[in-house]
């Protein structure tokens, strides 16, 4: 297990080196300004097109499965999970508070990055055996980029069916699992068992049930948790200005060691802000435009003006208010880190109870990964061997969930974060090389309307 363990951290430290962080900020900058900022200027029209896209328009009931909302809510349940709670403490607890800087750094180029997915996963979708409309960065390389390319669709696909078992799988049911015990000394096996037998009722309905189930979790539990997260920094109101003066000065300065906390350089701000920003939001990973795929609508931007809206609400409301609270509390330096630490900073302004309203976010939130990153390692197994592969992927999907309750939190971690990269890579180049029908389809778009 060490052996394993080392190489995978030696594969770790290449894949998220500079070269992931200069492609990661470098593409979703590029993009940002080849569509002249339209993601951030265009987010009123975002919201709009977001709340009309409750119920498909008229004429677009057969362009897909799920209308417009619930192909956001079925991106957003993969994106809002433990990243927003284990993982924003994670980054605090390695970079120090100036990690949540890059975070929202990389969530404000990280919506171009998005748009653009979605646009090209509309654009270039395909429809399946069944009469489903499948799409994402497979198909988009596939389409769009020819033959010479498609050898980088199925690497794509490979790691995207490999990464979702530990991003959406394993490190959700490790999260939940670990907080149910600590908080409520639940087994974490009886924990797995549990989480393992409702996402297979849900995965039986297929995406219309995910959408269906996401569209009504998805917003209940977002909203609560930021209603509670409010009131926290409501009662911390007079130590925000410390808490913002450590995110901004620590974002550019090292941290130095002090209680629990080992200290950490600049670089361990902007490596951690950045890995984390995109565990939470998944903007440059695909894995957001294979749901978006199945919306039920006839134009690509109308779809990429609802995705990126995904990254906003992910990153720089639900994550910023996670961080907010971890950084005012002043509990990030007594050496707790993941959930433990959420879990400590909301108890320290809500006694008795705040640590028990972070578990129970924790396990809806993990919960509805698990049921959205489901669907995205099933259309990539669907990519590579066709339809009759989706049924065993989807029963060793059950199967791992409580086996991951159970595993190394460390070691899930890190085999996570090693996967998200290696499937970020030819999603990212492939966003680079077809930037130019993004841009043309958008440009487009704005003429008529």
């Amino acid at each position: 297990m060490e052996t394993i363990e080392s190489a995978i951290r030696a594969i770790n430290g290449v894949v998220w080196g500079p070269m992931m962080l200069v492609l990661i900020l470098g593409v979703g900058l590029f993009l940002s300004l080849g569509l002249k900022l339209v993601p951030i200027l265009k987010i009123g029209t975002g919201f709009k097109l977001l709340w009309g896209g409750r119920t498909a328009a008229s004429g677009d009931e057969e362009k897909g499965e799920i209308p417009p909302f619930q192909a956001l809510m079925t991106a957003m349940s993969a994106t809002v999970g433990t990243g927003n709670i284990a993982g924003v403490a994670t980054a605090i607890f390695l970079g120090g508070p100036g990690a949540l800087f890059w975070m929202w750094i990389t969530a404000l180029i990280g919506m171009a990055t998005k748009y653009s997915e979605a646009v090209l996963a509309v654009r270039y979708r395909e429809t399946d055996e069944k009469g489903q409309h499948v799409g994402g960065p497979m198909y988009y390389i596939k389409n769009g980029l020819g033959k010479n390319w498609a050898w980088m669709g199925v690497v794509f696909a490979i790691f995207g069916a490999c990464a979702g078992f530990g991003i959406g799988n394993t490190v959700q049911s490790n999260s939940v699992a670990d907080v149910l015990h600590a908080n409520f000394s639940i087994p974490t096996w009886v924990s797995g068992v549990i989480m393992a037998t409702l996402v297979g009722a849900v995965l039986i309905g297929g995406i219309k049930r995910i959408g269906q189930v996401a569209g009504a979790l998805v917003p209940f539990m977002a909203i609560s948790y930021l209603i509670a997260g409010l009131v926290v920094l409501a009662i911390n109101a007079h130590l925000l200005p410390q808490a913002f003066e450590l995110i901004f000065t620590h974002a550019f300065s090292p941290v130095a060691a002090q209680g629990g906390f080992a200290g950490a350089a600049v670089w361990a701000a902007i490596r951690f802000g950045v890995a984390r920003g995109v565990f939470s939001n998944e903007a440059g990973l695909g894995s957001a435009p294979i749901a978006h795929a199945a919306a039920q609508t006839h134009n690509p931007v109308r779809q990429g003006l609802v995705a990126m809206l995904g990254t906003f609400l992910d990153t720089l409301v639900i994550c910023t208010i996670t961080g907010l609270v971890i950084v005012s509390s002043g509990v990030w330096t007594g050496g707790e880190s993941g959930a433990a630490l959420t879990s400590q900073a909301f108890a320290t302004a809500l006694p008795s109870f705040g640590n028990y309203l972070v578990a129970v976010a924790l396990a809806i939130f993990a919960f509805t990964t698990i049921i959205g990153w489901s669907f995205y390692g099933e259309r990539c197994i669907e990519f590579l061997f066709g339809i009759k592969a989706v049924l065993p992927y989807r029963i060793l999907w059950i199967i791992a969930i409580p086996l991951g309750a159970t595993l190394s939190l460390d070691f899930v971690w890190l085999v996570a974060d090693t996967l998200n990269a290696m499937m970020a890579i030819p999603n990212l180049v492939a966003l680079a090389l077809l930037s130019p029908v993004v841009f043309q389809l958008t440009r487009d778009y704005f003429s008529k309307h």
